[in-house]
């Protein structure tokens, strides 16, 4: 069935939209963390695996970098093992730290590998192990203070951040045309593993690369105001004044962190999109409008 005038009319604006950004990009990288909806629905799965064979075919070089939080909570209930939380962060001991692996560096990871071949790419999977690709540090943290005004430590286990990245693994599979997928387990001095948050892998590994762009997929419309506007094309600086004056807090503060940090240290632009949306990439690298909050440094 052929398409009517009106509906060829629409698929060649968005075609002709398009093409200013494809030669704007090309031969740039693009770091994306997946998480959220679009890892876990199948129709989005599908989707996103078709947005990064496209990118890497137009000639614009995807980085993936993914979480799995709830895969792992599932594989932990269904061993008998309780999850513990705190501040947010998942109390990872041992025993958590070899489920972590054997999820985020193995089912996950492989998966998302396995999806992005069979829509045509050529994708290798990761962890921060391999290649030497991530040294990490135990993570340390306050406690707030109570009622008497004591504080302490508090001791998440196996729970690291970034210590350095070395991407020779990574740009060897860019240059070799591969797309790198990348789970978030970085290595101490030490030997030891750790679980590191993938938004704050995908923040370091979009700074090292001197990436063109950082994208967070959440399950959000992006960065709202008091009044539930989405709000985009910020500068690093009003980024600052919302979350000094209160706009910005809770949950969105670390993910908005992290986007800012990236930006600061010479990524040129962040963006924090609704994964949600099919095809969600695609729509924020190609349209004028885009789906979500893009910070730029100035």
């Amino acid at each position: 069935m052929s398409l009517t005038p009106e509906a060829a009319s629409n698929v060649a604006h968005v075609l002709s939209e398009a093409l200013p950004y494809i030669q704007r990009f090309r031969g740039r990288t693009v770091v994306i963390k997946y998480g959220g909806n679009a890892m876990t629905e199948e129709a989005l799965k599908r989707g996103f695996a078709r947005d990064v064979v496209l990118m890497k075919l137009v000639g614009i070089n995807p980085v993936v970098v993914h979480g799995g939080g709830p895969q792992i909570g599932r594989l932990l209930e269904k061993i008998g093992k309780e999850s513990e939380f705190i501040q947010g962060m998942r109390v990872t001991d041992r025993e958590t730290m070899d489920v972590v692996e054997m999820v985020l560096g193995g089912l996950v990871n492989k998966e998302i590998v396995n999806l992005i071949n069979r829509h045509g790419g050529s994708a290798v999977g990761l962890t921060g192990k391999d290649g030497d690709l991530i040294r990490a540090h135990k993570m340390v943290a306050e406690q707030p203070a109570d009622g008497d005004g004591n504080s302490k430590i508090v001791d998440f286990g196996h729970v690291g951040e970034v210590e350095s990245i070395d991407a020779s693994v990574v740009d060897m599979l860019v240059g070799g045309n591969f797309i790198p997928v990348i789970a978030p387990i970085g290595v101490g001095r030490d030997g030891q593993s750790y679980n590191i948050n993938a938004d704050l892998v995908a923040g370091k590994m979009a700074e090292v690369l001197q990436a063109e762009k950082l994208i967070l997929l959440t399950n959000t419309r992006g960065l709202l105001d008091k009044q539930g506007n989405l709000l985009t094309g910020l500068s690093a600086s009003r980024v600052d004044e919302l979350i000094a004056d209160g706009t910005i807090y809770g949950g969105m503060l670390p993910k908005i962190a992290c986007a800012l940090d990236a930006v600061k240290a010479g990524v040129s632009s962040s963006h924090i999109i609704d994964g949600r949306v099919a095809h969600a990439v695609l729509l924020e690298l190609f349209t004028d409008e885009g789906v979500g909050t893009l910070i730029r440094r100035r």
